[in-house]
This record gives structure tokens, sequence and C-alpha cells, in this order.
């Protein structure tokens, strides 16, 4: 059965940093684009960034560009989000999902991060 699970998140001054992480179980990992969202309270989901299959190709929001950094390790089943400069604005739960044809296919159940203002 697939599976995901966030953690890493938490809460962290403005300017901090945290490193959030997405193990993946129950499907073929390495296959699958991937895809970092977000929801902070009371609104939509929000795209944060991709990474392609092999890792080799990252996409970010202009929001997120220049402070993030996604990366993936195969070998691991595993998805990351470095995080740094964090702002209120990045209050928000974070969630993973693999990708198909620009289609979430399933999530996990997030990790909450909190930047007070």
């Amino acid at each position: 059965q697939e599976q995901l699970v966030e953690s890493g998140g938490g809460l962290v001054q403005p300017g901090g940093s945290l490193r959030l992480s997405c193990a993946a179980s129950g499907f073929t990992f390495d296959s699958y684009r991937m895809t970092w969202v977000r929801q902070a309270p009371g609104k939509g989901l929000e795209w944060v960034s991709d990474i392609m299959s092999s890792g080799g190709t990252t996409y970010y929001a202009d929001s997120v560009k220049g402070r993030f950094t996604i990366s993936r390790d195969n070998a691991k089943n595993t998805l990351y989000l470095q995080m740094n400069g964090l702002k209120p604005e990045d209050t928000a739960v974070y969630y993973c999902a693999p990708i198909y044809y620009r289609v979430p296919l399933y999530w996990g159940q997030g990790t909450q991060v909190t930047v007070p203002s």
C-alpha cells in the first residue's frame, strides 16, 4: 500500500531553517516526479517545488526560490525540502506527493511548519 510520511516540521524563528523529509513506500519512488505543496491556515493548497524522478531537474515557486532546496535520495525512497531564511508567510502544513501527468497521486499526513511574526 502506498504511504508517504512527512516529518521535520516545527516552530522556528524568522530567518531560521528546517529540513523536511518525506519517506515513501509501497510504490516505485524513483519512477515518479515528486512535489511539495503547502496549505496555510484558512487558505488553499499552494505549490512549492517539484523534482524530476532522477533528481536532475527542479522547479520552485517564486515565493520560495533562492531560499528552499528540494532534493531526493532514491536509494532511501526519501524526498527532502531544505528551507532556509524562513518567513512568517511560510507557516503552513507541508505535504509531499508523487506526480503523474501533473496530478498528485496520493498524500501523506503533512508536517506543520510555524514561523511566528
